[in-house]
């Protein structure tokens, strides 16, 4: 770097990298399925009417796995559009695979980073949700600062969400729960569902999770946080 160069800042992303190879199936489903339920960023901004062929309440969920929950919550609720963003291929790919199994034409997904996803193809004052499950923890004091959930982060997905719209966040983490309270807490334009700094009981639209029964067995906890837009 010269004497006079400005400091190279890192560009915040949605998820950290992980590879990891498809199934036979997945790789089939990711291929026949990709044209019909995949969007893609270079498109644009979304019309969802256009996009689902109606108008509907739209939810978007950020870093959905392998996708088991998602594809479960589209098929108990289908008066609601569901728009996934991952950036794990094989999980896109078992996503679309269950979508097919189950024949829902009421789910969409991007294989993409949600920041850039968020600023290039949603929307302002678009969705009734979001929802991020289980982000990865960054358990670490040093790496707190690579969490998602963070105040500006925060403030972007307000800007898509309707008035009234939720923000439905959950970890098994406690002090990234803790975090996550802080930050809701003091981020303006939105009031908790629960009372104070209360956690929220899980919805019953948000399935358990294998993960989740496993580390209830373990007694760990967690933590659900629901906030609602207010301006």
């Amino acid at each position: 770097m010269t004497e006079n160069a400005a400091p190279i800042r890192r560009r915040i992303k949605s998820f950290v990298l992980r590879t990891g190879r498809m199934t036979d199936g997945q790789r089939r489903a990711y291929g026949i399925n990709m044209a019909e339920l995949g969007l893609q960023r270079g498109d644009g901004m979304q019309n969802f009417e256009a996009t689902f062929g109606r108008v509907a309440p739209v939810v978007l969920e950020i870093g959905f796995g392998m996708g088991d929950s998602l594809a479960e919550m589209a098929a108990a609720a289908p008066e609601n559009d569901f728009i996934g963003v991952e950036v794990h291929t094989p999980g896109v790919g078992r996503l679309l695979y269950l979508a097919q199994e189950a024949g829902l034409k009421n789910l969409r997904t991007y294989c993409d980073d949600a920041v850039e996803v968020l600023a290039q193809c949603i929307p302002d004052n678009s969705l009734s949700r979001v929802q991020i499950y289980f982000p990865d923890p960054w358990h670490k004091a040093r790496h707190h600062k690579r969490r998602l959930i963070q105040p500006l982060f925060v403030q972007t997905l307000r800007s898509k969400l309707k008035l009234g719209g939720i923000l439905h966040l959950a970890t098994d983490w406690e002090n990234y729960a803790e975090h996550m309270m802080d930050v809701m807490s003091d981020a303006e334009g939105y009031s908790n569902m629960a009372d104070g700094r209360e956690y929220s009981p899980r919805p019953d639209y948000r399935p358990v999770t294998k993960f989740e029964k496993r580390g209830e067995s373990l007694g760990h906890g967690v933590w659900d946080l629901l906030f609602t837009k207010t301006a």
